[in-house]
This record gives C-alpha cells, sequence and structure tokens, in this order.
C-alpha cells in the first residue's frame, strides 16, 4: 500500500486507536538511550554521521510530499538548534528542489547550531525565520523542534511555538516524536505537537505507542536509514512475538489441555463464569469451575459444556495434582478467603493466572507472593489494572512500562498491566506494549474474559509471556471488530473470535 494511503488510513483513527493492521505483526521497539547506542556503533564502524542525517532528512521529505499528495505546496519547517533540527532542515532542502514552497523556523540563534546540525543549516539558502513567525499559511508544518532526547518539559518560546502550531490547526508531520513527548514514557513534557503522522527512524520508541504520547503521534511510519537491526527485548505485541496454539489431528480434549477456575460466592458468580467460557473458547480441552455448591447451582443455569465440581482451597489443591489440570485461573469474582486458594493453586506448580481479587488478597505482599511463584518452575500470569497494581505493588514508581518490568523481575511472574496502552512484562527482561485496545473494552466483565483467554492458552502449553500477549491481543482484536456496544459476553462469540484468531495465525 503506497505511504501516503497507509499514513492516512492510519491517522483516520487516532481517535479510537490504529487500525488492525497496524497491530497484526510486532514489530521491535528502541528505547531512546537504545537507539542512541545504535548509532553510537554505526559510527564507530566508521560510517560518517551527517550521511546519515541526510538520509533520516530524505525521508522526511518524501513522508511530507506524500502526505500533501503532491511534490508542491506551501511547507513550515520548525527546527530545533540539536540533530532532529538538522533532519528537518535536510528535508526542506530536498522538499524545495521538488518545487514546495518552504519557509523555516527556527528556535535559537546560529550560534546555538553545532555539528551536523549545524552543516544542515548550512545546506539552507533561504531565510530562517524567528520562533514568533506567523504559521498560518502553510499546508504542511513539518516539526522538527526536539527529537528523542527531550528530557524537560518545555518552556519559554519552545512552549509557545509548541502552542501556536497546535492551534494553528495545520496538519503537522512529526520528525522522530512529536515535540514535546518523552520518547522513553510518552508523557507530555508540559506542552507537545498533536502531530497528523510521525516519521521515526530504524525503529518505533516506547513513547510513539504508551499514551499519552500515542494520541500525539498520528500515523506512524518507521523509515529504514540503513541501520542493521538492533537486538531488543522490546516489542510492540502482535502475532510473530507469539504463535497461537494449532491441535494435532489426533488430539483429544485433555491433550489440548484442562483448565480449573475458581468460583466466587452465589451473588458474584458472572466473572468467574465468563473466565470460564473464556478459556474453553481459547483452545482448553476442559474446563472445570470449582467453588461452592450454591454458586455452582447458579452456574448450573447457565453453562454446559463448562464442568462443575463442589471443592475448598484443599479441594484445589487435589484437583490440580491430576496431570489433565495444567492450568488454572484464580481471582474474578472470587470475593473473600480467595488468598487460601490461589496459595493452593500456587503450590500445586501449575500454570496459573491471578486476576482481580487473587492479587488485592495479596495487597503490600508483593515478597510473599514471589516466594510462592518461585517454589515450581511454571508460568504465573498476574493480570492487574492500575488499581490493583498499586495496591499490590505500593511505592513502585516510574513510567508504565518500567512498572511493569520491575515487578515481573521483583516477583518472577509474566505481569499484565492493563489498560489502553496495556504492558506485558516478563521476569526474563521481555516486553511487548499493546495498541490494539479500543475503548469499548472498558466495560464490566472484560478483563474476566482476557483472564480466561490466558488461561486457555497456558493450559495448551504456551510459555507465560506469549499466552499473555496473545490474549491481549485477542482481546483488542476482537474488541476492534465488534465496536461500540460491545458487552463481556459478545468477546466470547464464535465468529469475531474465529476471525481474530485466523488473523493471528496468518
Amino acid at each position: 500500500m503506497p505511504l501516503f494511503a497507509r499514513l492516512t488510513r492510519l491517522a483516520r483513527e487516532r481517535a479510537t486507536g490504529p487500525t488492525a493492521a497496524a497491530v497484526d505483526r510486532f514489530q521491535p521497539l528502541l528505547t531512546p538511550q537504545a537507539m542512541r547506542d545504535a548509532e553510537a556503533r554505526w559510527f564507530a564502524a566508521g560510517h560518517d554521521s551527517f550521511a546519515l542525517m541526510q538520509v533520516a532528512g530524505t525521508r522526511v521529505a518524501e513522508a511530507a510530499a506524500a502526505m500533501l499528495g503532491r511534490s508542491g505546496g506551501r511547507i513550515t519547517v520548525l527546527a530545533g538548534p540539536g540533530n532532529n533540527g538538522g533532519d528537518g532542515l535536510v528535508a526542506a532542502c530536498r522538499l524545495r528542489e521538488k518545487g514546495a514552497t518552504v519557509t523555516v523556523v527556527a528556535l535559537g540563534d546560529s550560534a546555538a547550531w553545532a555539528g551536523d546540525a549545524a552543516r544542515a543549516r548550512d545546506l539552507w539558502a533561504g531565510p530562517i525565520l524567528p520562533p514568533d513567525a506567523d504559521l498560518g499559511d502553510a499546508d504542511l508544518l513539518i516539526d522538527a523542534l526536539f527529537g528523542i532526547g527531550l528530557s524537560r518539559p518545555l518552556a519559554g518560546p519552545a512552549a509557545d511555538l509548541v502552542a501556536r502550531a497546535t492551534a494553528s490547526r495545520v496538519p503537522t508531520l512529526a520528525v522522530d516524536i512529536a515535540s514535546g513527548i518523552d520518547a522513553a514514557t510518552g508523557a507530555v513534557l508540559g506542552v507537545a505537537i498533536e502531530a497528523r503522522a510521525t516519521v521515526t527512524f530504524h525503529a518505533a520508541k516506547p513513547g510513539h505507542w504508551l499514551l499519552p504520547g500515542r494520541r500525539h503521534t498520528g500515523a506512524l511510519h518507521v523509515a529504514d536509514i540503513g541501520l542493521p537491526a538492533t537486538p531488543t527485548e522490546l516489542f510492540l505485541n502482535g502475532p510473530g512475538l507469539w504463535h497461537l496454539p494449532m491441535p494435532l489431528p489426533d488430539t483429544h480434549k485433555y491433550a489440548r489441555g484442562g483448565a480449573v477456575v475458581w468460583s466466587g460466592p452465589e451473588l458474584q458468580t458472572g466473572a468467574s463464569r465468563l473466565a470460564a467460557r473464556a478459556a474453553l473458547r481459547a483452545g482448553a480441552g476442559a474446563v472445570l469451575l470449582v467453588g461452592a455448591a450454591a454458586a455452582l447451582r447458579v452456574h448450573a443455569a447457565h453453562l454446559t459444556a463448562v464442568m462443575l465440581r463442589e471443592a475448598d482451597a484443599q479441594g484445589v489443591a487435589c484437583l490440580l495434582a491430576e496431570p489433565r489440570w495444567r492450568a488454572a485461573c484464580v481471582g474474578p469474582g472470587a470475593g473473600a478467603g480467595v488468598r487460601g486458594v490461589a496459595e493452593a493453586a500456587l503450590a500445586s506448580g501449575k500454570a496459573l493466572v491471578l486476576d482481580a481479587d487473587a492479587l488485592t488478597a495479596f495487597a503490600g505482599e508483593a515478597a510473599a507472593l514471589a516466594k510462592l511463584v518461585r517454589q515450581h518452575d511454571r508460568p504465573v500470569v498476574l493480570t492487574p489494572h492500575e488499581g490493583e497494581f498499586a495496591r499490590l505493588f505500593p511505592g513502585l514508581g516510574g513510567s508504565k512500562l518500567d512498572r511493569a518490568r520491575a515487578a515481573a523481575a521483583a516477583t518472577g511472574a509474566v505481569v499484565v498491566l492493563k489498560g489502553p496502552d496495556t504492558v506485558v512484562a516478563a521476569p526474563d527482561g521481555r516486553a511487548a506494549i499493546d495498541a490494539g485496545a479500543p475503548p469499548w473494552l472498558a466495560t464490566a466483565g472484560s478483563g474476566d474474559v482476557l483472564a480466561g483467554w490466558i488461561t486457555g492458552l497456558l493450559a495448551q502449553g504456551l510459555e507465560g509471556f506469549a499466552a499473555a500477549g496473545a490474549g491481549v491481543w485477542l482481546h483488542g482484536a476482537i474488541a476492534a471488530e465488534l465496536g461500540p456496544g460491545l458487552t463481556a459476553e459478545d468477546l466470547l462469540d464464535h465468529a469475531p473470535f474465529r476471525r481474530a484468531w485466523e488473523r493471528g495465525t496468518r
């Protein structure tokens, strides 16, 4: 698909997130420091840094022409005194060569420009206007003020220029990342450009996909500038990062894996029932709901394929000693007394998802939970939303990505820190940011379905990071198809699930 068509299609969906195609394949992500290290290695190998800037600027010019749909037009480049501004000035030269009317508005005086940025400024033969210049007559703004190195809030003339650029409503193409966005965390540093599209180099950065940075990025295009592939443990979640399990032709239900789900009390059965149905839909060959007799009578009025068995915490331990039950889910709607059940499930050595009430039961006792997790070599997945995370890990600060990674390392569990920019983090350092969740998922019961899907995938033998990533991706893909008005029950319908599964196996 042509670049302009792709950018335009993605930009139309900024309000609800990227299109399905944007998240149908995983992408490597690099932190700002990892990107700087990759460039440093390239330059240390004898490659010219200014040549790399010229390639980057040319890619920006190509994207600008694609956004305009023609080689001409009126373009204003907003240039900072660093290398981001240098990229913008190279783009200005290329666009003017192609017939565009280009104006350059720059921060700082000439003495502030140095190194490659100064060389790029010397290429520009036209005038350079001060930061208070009028922006209103442009067809396109190119934001080349600040790149991925920004670490402090914008102030003074820089903040004023960014505010005026946003107020102008002129479509804006950001160079590397929208100025004012922290490329590591996605945080807005005072004020930030609201870009229609962004061209970044070599690999996307966390701040492109973590909120609120994602809302300022617009359609994201990752431009190849010739750097070699860079190893990373950070990804945009999507198929290829994991593979959905496919049963063998001669399989049977217990060969596909059995899952046990703990039921809540009589008047709180809905959440665990959603999780059980989700585990079955995700491919577990058999699912067993266990709990008090009164609760099971309620379940019996709603369920057919899901089996029921009366049990307490000790009974759960006995059940999980049976080889056919490979995974368990404890927490959705579990109510009081769930900690004993969670401890029994942890002691079983079976793959386990702890959600909702099971997480709150360990509030402020992450070290005790970690000790139980590390007793066995098996996957444990924790699925907190922000409130549950704060209760379980009080005082743990940093970006969403940093907090999820720290929690995973501390507990030995895979942590799914849920939200519109869910982060999946593994104890070994791997992490993925998911960008496929539409706002329609903010509805009661959707998290219970997610817990069940992850449980069903674990029962089929997926390792923890893969099961969590696949479950999160399916969650967003199905919700995006269903759209406004979805309820948690809708997520379990076979047709949208099947279509998402097929997308995930292409």
